[in-house]
């Protein structure tokens, strides 16, 4: 049996924005918190060497994009934003996957958070 390649990993953590997200009608109308962590994996072996964004993953250019499209948005599932988020992070051609985790503070009364967790590959 031969070893997968094991990929570098450039994370973006934490990341807290309000958005109109659930199905119920009174989250329809206020926008709510979320809580974004990525996860993405790439060679950045050349970028090691280079010491040149042009040979990394660019995570201000990813993170911007994602508050771009989701702040705004209006979905029903957190399962969507999940979605959307790991659309984003493959616009960058080093990205070969990327797992994405959403939390939802605040949706269940006894919980931190209701999340949901997707893995993406090339």
């Amino acid at each position: 049996m031969s070893n997968p390649k094991k990929l570098d990993k450039v994370y973006i953590r934490d990341l807290s924005l309000r958005c109109i997200i659930g199905i119920f009608p009174e989250e329809r109308t206020k926008k709510q918190d979320i809580v974004i962590n990525v996860t993405m994996e790439a060679d950045l072996r050349n970028a090691g060497k280079t010491d040149s964004i042009e040979d990394t993953v660019d995570y201000k250019r990813i993170t911007k994009a994602i508050l771009a499209a989701i702040e705004p948005s209006s979905y029903n599932l957190i399962e969507k934003i999940a979605q959307v988020i790991a659309d984003i992070c493959f616009t960058d051609e080093l990205v070969q996957t990327a797992e994405v985790i959403i939390d939802k503070p605040g949706a269940l009364r006894f919980a931190k958070a209701p999340a949901v967790s997707i893995y993406r590959e090339r």
